[in-house]
């Protein structure tokens, strides 16, 4: 039988998991787990959706998904560790690490240590920051490989369980998908402009009470 289309963005990263298989997995999660701001995580949703609709081994995905997930993230450790701050406030401005981020983020990783690190993996943003923002803060090696290993093993088990079920029953849930998808469309987008409103209004008390310190 004949599969639907994949809906939304799915679709547009289609054509390259159509083209390059797990290997697309590979060079994408790998490379976003440094700071490269590439569609990782979603190629590997794609991917197992895919797997779960009978076109990828899903064990595969799984796999080469955590790889490719503990080494990149270990090259942004290595970064953060030997390059410092050196690296991120010549370049950090290209994948989204301003030096305000950067001080931030150090700050939460020295109090809250592997914690972080397992749960970064699930955080848009600090998960491409995760090994680089480690390394800055001086954790050592050790315990970062078993805190990142940890939380690529959660993540990857997570979307390609979700995934690869999502994937099995492709045919029952992509009517559904284009029958709610202005709902959820328009409901993504309220929830975008709040978020955005209480950001402004927060940054413009903090510069209201700026004066006063």
């Amino acid at each position: 039988m004949t599969q639907p289309p994949l809906p939304g963005v799915l679709a547009d990263v289609a054509p390259i998991l159509d083209h390059w298989g797990c290997l697309a997995v590979a060079g994408l999660v790998f490379i976003e787990d440094f700071g490269v701001p590439v569609p990782g995580e979603t190629i590997l949703i794609v991917a197992a959706v895919y797997a779960g609709a009978g076109r990828l081994n899903i064990v595969l995905v799984a796999v080469i998904a955590f790889c490719a997930a503990v080494l990149g993230d270990n090259v942004g450790y290595a970064i953060g560790r030997f390059g410092g701050h050196r690296l991120v406030e010549r370049y950090g401005r290209y994948v989204l690490l301003t030096p305000a981020r950067v001080e931030k983020a150090e700050g939460f990783f020295t109090r809250h240590g592997g914690k972080v690190v397992t749960v970064a993996r699930f955080i848009e943003g600090l998960r491409q920051a995760n090994g680089i923002i480690a390394g800055m803060a001086g954790m050592s090696w050790r315990r970062f490989l078993v805190f990142n290993a940890l939380g690529a093993a959660l993540w990857v088990g997570a979307w390609v369980t979700f995934g690869g079920l999502a994937g099995a029953h492709l045919n029952t849930l992509y009517p559904a998908i284009q029958r709610y998808e202005l709902y959820v469309l328009t409901a993504m987008a309220v929830l975008l402009v709040i978020l955005i409103g209480r950001h402004v209004y927060r940054r413009r008390s903090d510069a209201a009470r700026q004066p006063d310190q």
